[in-house]
């Protein structure tokens, strides 16, 4: 098994990163020595990071063993009513906020983000980073935080709804008029273009989970 170099990360950030990109994925058993042998550190950081991410709830007991949890169909749309006010206030905040060069940023972000339309892991990643890039402009550190809560549970879908056929386009599109609110400084039309933006992407979701389940 190939060692990940740690780059000065701590086993907690490591772990997280690698549920975070769908290395290790929801069912998935985690094993100290496993994971202390690919990331390159010893046991006792790994045994104390797995029971930090067991205390957040992102990782679940399977008899003895430590799996990646899953979300059930209510846990899910908890997590999207969560998110859903976090990010419009968010968006509202960096309109009022937001500087010259984040919102520069922010605009790279979309035009960049159309080259990757056919390769929905990557524009998942770059979904994240536009959303984080948001939660940084609104300047307030202590949303900042929730919002990194809520998107560490979000790590827990088997799926990206970008992954539906066509979603990848209308997201970034939505992503545009988010970004064009941001710019105009109107709050009300950040709020609701980022709020209707995270409704869409429930759905889609629940759509790609109802066919999977038939």
């Amino acid at each position: 098994m190939n060692q990940i170099k740690p780059a000065q990360k701590d086993a907690y950030s490591l772990i997280l990163e690698a549920i975070d990109v769908g290395v290790f994925r929801p069912g998935d058993r985690l094993v100290e020595s496993d994971l202390a042998e690919r990331f390159g550190v010893s046991r006792t950081p790994i045994r104390e990071a797995l029971q930090r991410l067991e205390t957040q709830s992102l990782l679940a007991r399977d008899g003895r063993s430590l799996i990646v949890a899953s979300l059930d169909h209510n846990q899910m749309a908890e997590l999207y009513v969560v998110r859903t006010e976090l990010e419009g206030l968010a968006a509202r905040l960096a309109a009022r906020h937001a500087t010259e060069e984040e919102i520069e940023v922010l605009r790279d972000m979309v035009t960049e983000d159309r080259a990757l339309l056919n390769d929905p892991s990557a524009l998942a990643r770059a979904n994240r980073r536009f959303h984080k890039m948001i939660h940084l402009a609104s300047h307030n550190r202590y949303l900042v935080q929730q919002l990194d809560l809520v998107h560490r549970s979000m790590a827990l879908m088997a799926t990206t709804s970008l992954a539906a056929q066509g979603r990848g386009e209308i997201a970034l599109a939505e992503h545009q008029a988010i970004v064009d609110a941001i710019a105009r400084r109107d709050e009300d039309a950040a709020n609701k273009a980022l709020r209707d933006h995270i409704s869409v992407a429930f759905v889609t979701r629940l759509k790609l989970d109802s066919k999977a389940g038939g």
